[in-house]
């Protein structure tokens, strides 16, 4: 328990361990609001860049290349997360410009999965330019861009944001419920279950987002061990679309805030995990079918 005097902003109570004056706003020079969230992209980035480049200059690629593929890839990523979410969230916004709510990334919504598909865009169109195989640009950004998604997603802790429903397990972790954007994705489970502490009430819910960042970190420690020793080129990516489709697909079915596929009711981002995966692990079978034929 903290002492008497504190109410922290976000509180992990069965670790025992517990954050005050946690900011969504880092600086405001000039009155322009930088928020954690960004912070945490921006750091990914970076971080995916840095180690990305060492394993290329490692193995004797060019840098040039792969500078270039952060140049084009984070706009492409970018334009995939806005748009696969507005694509399956457009009600919300129903009756607006396009362009003027497409550039409205300070008001939220953004999807892992349109972001994925614009950077595997962005490899496609320049391997083909650059006249590299595809496969091997692939497997070599990869586990960079693993990387950027787990230093990401600590962006969610700062917004209070893409939790899931009530427990008491291990890593439950408590929200102060003024601090939490509205009340859209808070479950009758968890209004029922508010806590109420030294003056503060909390809502007590799973951290999904740092379930997904842990399980992606592990990812990322396979795909970098695993590399030197794979078998054809493609693998590695493969296995990062089997890995994550398998850690999405258990995580989101943890979360409240799901994006629905048109009106069937089924979690849309769900069966792009499952289908994902699906069809990493096929192309993985005939893949290492190939390459021990070709022994």
């Amino acid at each position: 328990m903290p002492p008497d005097h504190i109410t922290p902003d976000i509180w992990f109570p069965n670790l025992g361990i517990y954050f005050e004056n946690v900011p969504k706003v880092l600086i405001s020079p000039f009155g322009f609001d930088i928020y954690m969230y960004a912070v945490c992209i921006v750091l990914g980035i970076i971080a995916a860049y840095i180690i990305g480049m060492r394993y290329v200059k490692k193995t004797e690629q060019n840098v040039e290349v792969y500078t270039d593929l952060l140049v084009i890839g984070v706009p492409f990523a970018l334009v995939g997360l806005r748009v696969y979410y507005l694509a399956f969230n457009w009600d919300m916004y129903s009756g607006q410009s396009f362009l003027r709510v497409f550039f409205n990334f300070r008001d939220g919504g953004l999807a892992i999965f349109g972001g994925i598909i614009g950077s595997v865009l962005a490899a496609f169109i320049l391997s083909r330019r650059r006249k590299i195989l595809f496969t091997v640009m692939a497997d070599t950004a990869i586990p960079s861009f693993v990387l950027g998604q787990v230093i990401g997603r600590f962006g969610n802790f700062f917004n209070r944001e893409a939790f899931g429903g009530y427990t008491d397990n291990l890593f439950a972790m408590r929200i102060r419920v003024d601090q939490t954007p509205g009340t859209r994705h808070i479950t009758d489970e968890i209004f029922a279950n508010i806590v109420r502490i030294q003056g503060a009430e909390y809502y007590q819910v799973h951290p999904t987002f740092f379930y997904e960042a842990f399980f992606n970190f592990l990812l990322f420690l396979a795909m970098i061990i695993y590399r030197p020793h794979k078998r054809f080129d493609g693998e590695i990516v493969l296995y990062y679309f089997l890995g994550y489709g398998v850690i999405r697909f258990f995580v989101e079915r943890l979360r409240t805030d799901q994006m629905i596929f048109l009106n069937t009711g089924l979690p849309l981002n769900q069966m792009m995990a499952a289908l994902v995966a699906a069809i990493a692990a096929g192309l993985l079978i005939a893949g290492h079918s190939r390459a021990k034929n070709r022994r």
